[in-house]
């Protein structure tokens, strides 16, 4: 079994910064790719940025050049630096992670979301 344990969230003023991180724990062999996603209701969740195991990055146009996604992999931890918030940034933020739990499989996994608030 494997846990997506997602901590950071908050209140914070526009145009201020958070830091979300996201520490997968369990039966892991290698975690693959991690992503954040948002997610406010009534919406699609929507994909903000991507990270592969070897680095590679990828971000939501809405969020490029404020946010940063990075991981740790001897943590097996995934981050996102956010600066620069507006009050659209409010959301839900999940965490997600493609985790090979032995050579063979492979599982898609979430994590039960933190609450970031923007305030105007």
């Amino acid at each position: 079994q494997v846990q997506l344990v997602e901590s950071g969230g908050g209140l914070v003023q526009a145009g201020g910064s958070l830091r979300l991180s996201c520490a997968a724990s369990g039966t892991i062999f290698r975690v693959n790719g991690m992503d954040w996603f948002r997610q406010v209701p009534g919406k699609q969740r929507e994909l903000v940025a991507t990270i592969t195991s070897g680095g590679r990055t990828n971000y939501a146009d809405s969020v490029k050049g404020r946010f940063t996604i990075s991981r740790d992999n001897a943590k097996n931890t995934v981050y996102l630096q956010m600066n620069s918030l507006k009050p659209e940034d409010t959301a839900v933020y999940y965490c997600h992670g493609a985790v090979l739990t032995s050579p063979q499989y492979e599982y898609s996994y979430w994590g039960q979301g933190t609450q970031v608030t923007v305030s105007s």
